[in-house]
């Protein structure tokens, strides 16, 4: 069973960050953690996808895609390669498409919403770096807690 973040924020408090933005919950795993990787791009999900197709290990892939609605980052096909590698979770500053077909897989994904516009596939964007939104520092190695009531991402 995972630990509830609220519980951990109860015994951390100021010690662990919690995620300020409202995140809708995909996927079937309501509740997950694991250590962060990273990726920023902007409406371009060839990154995504490349990193997502190596070995996750239980790993959390935190995407920020700028807070951007316009394109979906992530899929049906890319979330289920997440699944293929062992992917505990995929945390989206954007949107994603094909929930229902996520909903159906063994993955925690939060994203900020849905676009059924696919994104573009050029390569731009950087992995593995440090990430900030709201008010919140996604570092490479971090721990990240994730449920329903919200993130929470060692400092």
């Amino acid at each position: 069973m995972a630990i509830a973040t609220a519980d951990l924020y109860d015994e951390l408090e100021e010690g662990i960050q919690s995620l300020p933005v409202q995140l809708r919950s995909f996927g079937l795993r309501r509740a997950f953690d694991g250590p962060i990787r990273t990726v920023r791009c902007h409406e371009d999900n060839a990154l995504l996808k490349s990193v997502l197709s190596t070995p996750g290990d239980g790993a959390v892939l935190v995407v920020d895609g700028g807070g951007s609605l316009q394109r979906a980052l992530m899929g049906d096909m890319i979330a289920e390669l997440a699944v293929q590698n062992g992917w505990a979770g995929v945390v989206i500053n954007g949107a994603i498409r094909d929930s229902v077909a996520i909903d159906a897989l063994d993955l925690g994904v939060k994203a900020l919403g849905t676009n059924p516009r696919k994104s573009t596939k050029l390569g731009a964007g950087e992995a593995d770096v440090p990430l900030e939104f709201g008010g919140v520092v996604f570092r490479v190695g971090a721990h990240l807690y994730s449920d329903e009531d919200g993130i929470l991402v060692e400092r």
